[in-house]
């Protein structure tokens, strides 16, 4: 494959995505449903691939016509399916660069009700899949106990630690469960979106939303994802000056110092467990973690040293988002783009046993905890937890945006400071990374047993703590 090749692919990506944004500016019922233009691309992409057009068209030109890719070709596809597996590195390298650390005490105040309320929900998705798995899908379908995980690994997690697992899912023989993550993280994304919308719309025709009172209020260019002109802001501050270094290049360079760091952890432990508790138990565990949560890792240990010795601020938070905003269009859209329907189509009855289980445990959790564990402003902070329960972070500001337009509530503050204890561990963290590589080690009943304790110790604390307040 030849550079210009591969810069050809980039711009199929370009394409897609301005086609997405387009589709969301004139199609009213994604509009209403606040559609991200990387879903709406990543879904054209696809129905115009190998997978769809190609199949279609390969009936009349034959398999070896240029048109068994669509309008694709075989280079674009080679390259999209990599590209999730790396731009979920940078994703996750972003996740605290150039954010505030507060103190543990701040985190447990404001951001306390959320965590406990996302971490049942979080633990309780491994706990729903793996039982699915046990009673269902091992033995009437014969899937791995793997599977047990992808319910959180998808719904939580999304298409980028999907991909980002791929190589662990190939590593321990399971090769399907990628193109079944990616599958659910469409489902959840898509269920998020609109399930959230519907919630919304009940919660304010039953009054129980204290800032929203009529969803109608939302102008066309909000509907149409522009942002209104008196709303306008900089994307990004200027903290260097140009002639020294662009300020995109400079924190460019520090996400990619952080996946550096990152990588350096990551083979320092399998270095540690080759000479350790791998020589004697002859285990190679550590070789099945992928990269991205160490990457985070290596942000956080970048943004510790800045806040110690940086006394010019020079990392922005807004510019960290843009670059973290872009690296999550591309992923979705190059992930959705290529997954394979010949594996749903082959798991179709699990796919859906485990979609319907996903979505009812989120959908039932919100609806009956949320209430009872976040005492004020339970409808704006919680719809943000149940929106990142089914499609990630992004799904979850996006809900709690319609909710809570103008920031009038609690909801983003204690979702942020949640954030800081929760992502290290669920939804793409070191629990999400570790679960496949444990299953398969050890077996689902002691994962399934740990899961449940902490679904159980998050409800309890909420309930009996938090709710109490």
């Amino acid at each position: 494959m030849t550079p210009g090749q591969i810069g050809f692919t980039l711009l199929y990506l370009a394409f897609f995505l301005l086609v997405g944004k387009w589709i969301r500016m004139r199609v009213k019922w994604l509009q209403h449903l606040f559609l991200p233009s990387s879903i709406i691309g990543g879904f054209l992409a696809l129905l115009l691939g190998p997978e769809v057009l190609g199949r279609i068209l390969e009936n009349f030109t034959g398999e070896n016509s240029f048109w068994v890719n669509g309008i694709m070709t075989e280079e674009v596809m080679e390259v999209w399916s990599a590209l999730p597996g790396l731009m979920i590195n940078i994703v996750f390298a972003t996740l605290f660069l150039g954010a505030t650390i507060p103190s543990l005490s701040k985190v447990w105040n404001y951001g306390g009700p959320q965590l406990a309320f996302g971490w049942t929900i979080g633990w309780g998705q491994y706990v729903i899949g793996i039982l699915l798995t046990i009673l269902v899908l091992t033995p009437f379908f014969d899937i791995p106990p793997m599977a047990g995980a992808l319910i959180e690994v998808a719904f939580e997690g999304g298409h980028g630690t999907a991909a980002g697992m791929a190589g662990t899912f190939g590593d321990l023989g399971f090769e399907e469960a990628y193109d079944l993550a990616i599958g659910l993280a469409t489902v959840g994304v898509l269920s998020g979106v609109i399930i959230g919308i519907i919630l919304i719309n009940w919660a304010v025709r039953k009054k129980k939303t204290r800032v929203v009172k009529d969803v109608e209020d939302f102008s066309e260019l909000r509907k149409k994802g522009v942002m209104e002109f008196q709303n306008r802001e900089p994307a990004a501050n200027m903290t260097v000056r140009p002639e020294s270094i662009e300020p995109l290049s400079l924190h460019f360079a520090m996400v990619g110092l952080a996946i550096l760091v990152g990588w350096i952890v990551l083979q320092g432990l399998i270095g540690l467990e080759s000479v350790t508790w791998g020589a004697v138990t002859d285990s190679e565990f550590m070789t099945y973690i992928p990269l991205f949560p160490l990457a985070m890792i290596g942000g956080i240990i970048i943004q510790v040293i800045f806040n110690k010795f940086d006394q010019t601020e020079i990392l922005d938070r807004r510019m960290v988002n843009r670059i973290q905003g872009f690296s999550l269009d591309i992923l979705i859209l190059a992930a959705i783009g290529t997954v394979s329907l010949d594996v749903i189509g082959e798991y179709l009855v699990p796919f859906l046993l485990m979609a319907g289980a996903g979505i009812a445990w989120n959908v039932l959790g919100f609806i009956i905890l949320a209430p009872r564990i976040i005492p004020s402003y339970w409808f704006e902070r919680g719809i943000g937890d149940f929106g990142q329960s089914m499609g990630i972070t992004a799904t979850g500001l996006l809900l709690m945006r319609v909710a809570d337009p103008d920031g009038k509530s609690p909801a983003f503050e204690g979702f942020g400071y949640k954030q800081l204890v929760y992502e290290p561990f669920l939804g793409g963290g070191l629990v999400t990374a570790l679960s496949v590589p444990l299953i398969f080690q050890f077996g689902p009943i002691p994962f399934l047993i740990v899961s449940l304790v902490m679904c159980l110790l998050g409800a309890l604390v909420g309930l009996f703590y938090f709710g109490k307040n």
